[in-house]
């Protein structure tokens, strides 16, 4: 893509292949980042740091600390989105992805509730917290990063490179976990579906420490960013706000309230799709709350195919809402999710390719809803706004989703005696309600992120995409 002309006052033009490698190498440490941790969550975390439990307990006591971290997403969303607005992009992201690799790395290094006592459990917690806040400043960062860079007609498709980083990390974190888990086998005679001694011991760590060394590699490429013209612009005009969060409160509060929304069957997805799913494929048959029974190995490979799905389908994705628009696309998808959740049972029942099934549908539509949002949660607010309000926006959507979303599922799984109909049902309730917001919600993919007009209807107070005045800055 040739760089366009500069002045001397304004940032030089990052190339479309440093815009794109940066935005997605990031996301992609930081999902794998978080993975590991939601893995370790339903397969090690309940014995190691909740031993005195019986198994549903500690299991949703795991998920409660894995849910703790959606809680500092807002936070982070707030501290990162304030300096990513106020000092520029490159510095906040670099920021972000050094905290979420400190953090991660010393997860890796606990001790645990046999050696430390609670004192195990609270440093998990705290370790946890910092992903979470880590998290909270990192997607909005990335999606503007590869949004900011875009050409007018690409921004969806460039969009959706941030959000690659999920089903790249995914497939990373869970391989490198089934890769230990082969060379740490359970012992002969052991339940295959159970970890090992020694990956009980030690074996669980590797992953975490091994988030270091593609920490180094993501702040390598992460540094020789330059700030989007669009920022630069927006700051050499004086619009650049001393406090972000309160002008998206006093002026861009409905699209903050939408943007949330828009996410939420996202999350829901997401998070039932991916860390549910392991628990309920793992479980026994036989077991108090009956499960699938399939061992470790056979299910996450079977998620990983599903996977692969969600890949293809999120680059699929940008291409469709750059041509129709990124609100038809959603409202159609999100449909399809609606309807999603009530075949579950259905799906499921058709025995080994029914689950397959379950799994390549599932992930297909995750896809094709995650990939938009790269887009169109930026397209919500005006450059000096954009970071804190879609960050914002994006996370707290985290707490009203995928917080509690394995709480839920857990706690309906049990009410149905194993059946995961109830689950089914929740994902469609939240599917609803983000399609209601989408309908009321108006179409972006015609602003102008460097100024314009906004969309009619969109948003209250300063227009979607545009920036106030000089004199009306002065002015507040």
């Amino acid at each position: 893509m040739p760089a366009p002309a500069t002045s001397p006052a304004q940032a030089p033009a990052n190339s479309r292949s440093r815009v794109l490698v940066a935005s997605l190498i990031g996301t992609t440490i930081e999902f794998y980042d978080f993975y590991i941790y939601a893995t370790a969550a339903v397969l090690v975390f309940p014995s190691l740091f909740f031993p005195n439990s019986d198994p549903t307990t500690a299991l949703l006591s795991s998920f409660a600390v894995f849910g703790a971290a959606m809680v500092a997403r807002p936070i982070g969303a707030v501290v990162f989105g304030h300096l990513g607005d106020r000092l520029g992009r490159k510095g906040t992201l670099v920021a972000s992805l050094l905290t979420m690799g400190i953090a991660t790395f010393l997860i890796g290094v606990l001790p645990t509730y046999e050696q430390a006592g609670w004192i195990a459990t609270a440093l998990l917690v705290l370790m946890r917290l910092a992903q979470g806040f880590a998290l909270g400043g990192e997607w909005s960062g990335a999606a503007l990063v590869a949004t900011e860079n875009a050409p007018k007609n690409k921004r969806a498709l460039y969009g959706t490179f941030p959000q690659l980083g999920a089903p790249l990390g995914f497939i990373i974190g869970n391989g490198l976990f089934l890769i230990i888990g082969a060379l740490l086998p359970s012992s002969a005679g052991a339940d295959p579906s159970q970890p090992s001694e020694a990956f009980l011991t030690w074996g669980w760590r590797i992953p975490f420490l091994f988030s270091a060394v593609m920490v180094v590699i993501g702040l390598w490429v992460r540094m020789r960013l330059v700030e989007a013209p669009v920022f630069s612009k927006t700051r050499e005009a004086g619009l650049v706000r001393k406090l972000p969060l309160a002008t998206v409160f006093r002026s861009h509060w409905k699209q903050l309230v939408l943007g949330t929304f828009f996410m939420l069957a996202t999350y829901v997805l997401f998070y039932l799709m991916t860390t549910f799913s392991l628990s309920y494929g793992r479980t026994a048959e036989d077991a108090a709350v009956p499960g699938l029974g399939y061992s470790y190995t056979t299910f996450v490979l079977m998620m990983i195919f599903g996977v692969l799905f969600f890949a293809v389908f999120t680059l699929i994705s940008g291409p469709l809402a750059d041509k129709y628009g990124r609100r038809t696309t959603l409202i159609w998808v999100t449909a399809a999710i609606l309807v999603f959740g009530l075949v579950w049972v259905p799906l499921i029942g058709m025995g080994t390719l029914g689950v397959v099934l379950w799994l390549v549908l599932g992930f297909t539509l995750m896809g094709m809803t995650f990939g938009p949002m790269g887009a169109l949660l930026p397209e919500l607010f005006p450059t000096s706004v954009r970071y804190t309000g879609s960050g914002i926006s994006y996370n707290v959507s985290s707490i009203l989703g995928a917080a509690v979303a394995p709480f839920i599922a857990v706690a309906l799984w049990e009410a149905a005696d194993g059946s995961p109909w109830l689950v089914g049902v929740y994902l469609s309730s939240m599917a609803l309600l983000t399609l209601v917001s989408l309908l009321i919600g108006k179409e972006t993919k015609d602003i102008d992120l460097d100024g314009g007009e906004a969309p009619a209807g969109v948003g209250v107070g300063v227009g979607v995409g545009q920036d106030e005045s000089p004199a009306a800055t002065a002015a507040r």
